[in-house]
C-alpha cells in the first residue's frame, strides 16, 4: 500500500486520480468522479484496495464543495478546478464511503491492520458528515446507546 497518511489523497492511487482529473477535459471531470464513485458504491463483488482509494479521493472532491472548500487546497489533489457536481453525487459519495469502510473493502481491512486505523475511519466519519450531516448524527446517536 503506497499509503503516506490516512486524509484522501494521501497515497499513490489517489495521488494518480488527481492527476487523470487534471489531465482530462472539464466536463470529463464530472464523469471520472461519478464513474469512480458508482463503482465503489454500486459493485456486487470485493471491493479491492484501489477502486476504494478513488472512491474515498472522489467523495472528499464532493464533499469540499459541500464546505466550500477549494480542491485545490486538498494536500496532492487535483489542481485544476473541479466543475460544479451534481448534487446527486453526495448520496452516491455517502453510498461509496459506506463500502468502503464495509468487511468486503480490502481498503478497510488494510487499515485495520495498522496502527492508524481509528484515526483513518475517523476521517472517513468527518467526509461522510459533510455529504449528509444529519444522517451521520443519527447514526451517531444510535451507536452512542
Amino acid at each position: 500500500m503506497g499509503t503516506w497518511d490516512i486524509h484522501p489523497f494521501d497515497n499513490d492511487t489517489a495521488a494518480d486520480f488527481a492527476n487523470d482529473l487534471d489531465d482530462a477535459d472539464t466536463l470529463e471531470r464530472v464523469a471520472l468522479i461519478r464513474t469512480v464513485l458508482m463503482r465503489a458504491a454500486h459493485g456486487k463483488d470485493y471491493l479491492e484496495a484501489p477502486d476504494a482509494e478513488e472512491a474515498v479521493a472522489a467523495a472528499a472532491l464532493v464533499a469540499a464543495q459541500c464546505s466550500d472548500t477549494e480542491p485545490g487546497s486538498i494536500p496532492y489533489g487535483p489542481e485544476e478546478p473541479i466543475p460544479t457536481l451534481p448534487a446527486d453525487l453526495r448520496l452516491v459519495a455517502v453510498e461509496a464511503l459506506d463500502r468502503v469502510l464495509a468487511d468486503e473493502s480490502e481498503l478497510s481491512e488494510l487499515w485495520e491492520e495498522s496502527e492508524g486505523g481509528g484515526a483513518w475511519k475517523r476521517s472517513i466519519g468527518r467526509l461522510r458528515q459533510a455529504l449528509d450531516p444529519a444522517l451521520q448524527a443519527q447514526r451517531d446517536a444510535l451507536f452512542g446507546v
